[in-house]
């Protein structure tokens, strides 16, 4: 038994301390990976990010160059682990039926250039759209949110139905090093280690979108410490974390009688 007095211990080593115990005492999820993935649009489709057949959600997959997908015609909420296409980065069908979204293209761009990114989301979420609407950067001034404090890249102008490699190339260059952009007049990319990871970061920015278009209507939206926005940034971030949220939103899914189809 731990005996350590906590009270006197300082922030940095509470902070350590909880990770070890988050590590230690939660499993793995045991979802597969595409089941992961189905779980994942109905999350997005159940939490607003619903827009017709607009938007993607890829995962790599352990075959060099090849990526899970969506197939063309079905919604969030028709999104099953037995009804994803395995394409190749050229968004040639190797295994399944039908055909992928054309604009998947800037999503093999995106892996080309990030090798520690496993698994993008893209969504035309309305917040998330408003805000693009005004062409106005993400801001990240809430702690909910701070997954993504100083991770959001911006884009400022449109550049049109992203099925070129113009648009392919444009939009990984501008996300860089980050985990997310803002695709003005469009909508969110997220791109992640995990598919939980980017479930939370879907999640997280589209709420960042809306807190933001609320606080602003009031007055001007106020920055954070940044210090403290990286601090929260690396805690929330902890990949066991993210497996423990990604469950909380899986069994929240799986409640409604409408999902209970998508691990099949």
């Amino acid at each position: 038994m731990d005996t350590t007095d906590t009270f006197a211990l300082p922030k940095a080593d509470l902070l350590r301390r909880s990770l070890d115990q988050i590590q230690d005492r939660f499993e793995d999820s045991a979802y597969t990976l595409e089941q992961k993935i189905a779980l994942t649009c109905r999350i997005l489709f159940d939490n607003g990010h619903d827009s017709g057949l607009a938007g993607q959600i890829t995962a790599r997959t352990a075959q060099a160059g090849t990526y899970l997908t969506q197939r063309l015609g079905l919604g969030f909420d028709d999104i099953t682990a037995s009804n994803l296409l395995l394409v190749d980065e050229h968004l040639t069908v190797i295994r399944g039926e039908g055909m992928p979204n054309p604009a998947n293209r800037f999503h093999s761009w995106v892996y080309r250039a990030r090798p520690d990114v496993n698994c993008i989301v893209h969504t035309h979420a309305p917040h998330t759209a408003a805000l693009g609407m005004l062409e106005v950067p993400l801001a990240i001034s809430h702690m909910d949110n701070c997954l993504l404090y100083d991770d959001v890249a911006f884009i400022a102008k449109w550049p049109g139905v992203p099925v070129g490699n113009e648009e392919g190339e444009l939009i990984s260059g501008a996300l860089g090093s980050k985990r997310a952009v803002l695709l003005s007049h469009h909508g969110l990319l997220v791109a992640g280690a995990s598919v939980e990871e980017t479930c939370l970061l879907a999640l997280a920015f589209e709420r960042a979108a809306r807190l933001q278009l609320l606080a602003a209507a009031a007055g001007p939206v106020q920055p954070i410490d940044p210090a403290l926005g990286r601090e929260a940034h690396d805690w929330l971030l902890a990949p066991k974390r993210s497996v423990v949220g990604f469950a909380y939103y899986a069994r929240r899914a799986l409640k409604k009688a409408a999902n209970a189809d998508c691990l099949a």
